[in-house]
């Protein structure tokens, strides 16, 4: 029997309605205990920084470039078809999150570019969140996000070395269907039993940059006038 979606959809649509920081801000209104974790923290590659937020169910993955897979050719491709299966079946939309375990040769070889971003989409997937590097810019699949370690040019020996584990990505750890949200800014982990609270969340911390926004860009703007912005500011709940 088909196990119903974690969330409704209309609530990962809601979810997409705001950047990243945006939630995340609202993550430390709710779940204050993460505000040192959950999200990534080093820099990724964004090529494609006009998409909008992306909000799905993370499909995990780790790979190697830097040395052949150990797998015979028949094997490797059985174990492509097993993780492009696993990619493609399960609650939607997904994205993808794959951990370089390459090292200090993180990113040395790429598996993603136009063919593995086209087949991605057509699975399902919203985007991906690598610490590796990306190739083939041009010809990515149009609208498939993309935050990644690293820009390169070959592929190498780029194998998967497994898939549907945990991993973790520029600081980001990760269970496969983790609730994912992600934009140019990075990614962050929203957990399961705060998701439904996150757009009022969102919505709190935006009245309260309000009266601050507001004054800030006022031309009468004083210093006096910014502590009585900040005044206001904590008193809206």
């Amino acid at each position: 029997m088909t196990q119903p979606a974690p969330h409704p959809a209309s609530l990962l649509e809601t979810l997409a309605r705001w950047d990243t920081p945006t939630i995340c801000n609202a993550l430390e209104v709710v779940a204050p205990e993460r505000r040192l974790t959950g999200f990534t923290i080093k820099p990724l590659v964004c090529p494609f920084p006009d998409l909008p937020p992306m909000v799905g169910y993370a499909r995990t993955a780790t790979i190697r470039a830097t040395s052949p897979s150990s797998l015979s050719p028949a094997d490797q491709r059985a174990q492509r078809a097993a993780y492009y299966e696993y990619c493609g079946t399960g609650h939607g939309p997904r994205i993808s999150v794959i951990q370089d375990l390459d090292g200090a040769n993180i990113g040395f070889g790429a598996f993603w570019g136009e063919v593995n971003s086209s087949v991605h989409k057509a699975l399902g997937c919203l985007g991906v969140v690598t610490d590796g590097s990306i190739r083939d810019i041009p010809a990515w699949a149009p609208g498939f996000q993309a935050l990644a370690g690293s820009i390169g040019p070959s592929h190498a020996y780029v194998h998967l070395a497994g898939f549907g584990e945990d991993v973790c990505v520029a600081g980001m750890t990760v269970r496969s269907d983790d609730l994912i949200h992600a934009d140019r800014h990075g990614a962050v982990v929203i957990p399961a039993n705060v998701a439904a609270k996150l757009p009022d969340a969102a919505r709190l911390c935006e009245r309260r940059e309000e009266p601050i926004l507001g004054i800030a860009r006022d031309p009468g703007f004083t210093v006096e006038k910014l502590k009585e912005a900040l005044a206001k500011a904590a008193e809206i709940h």
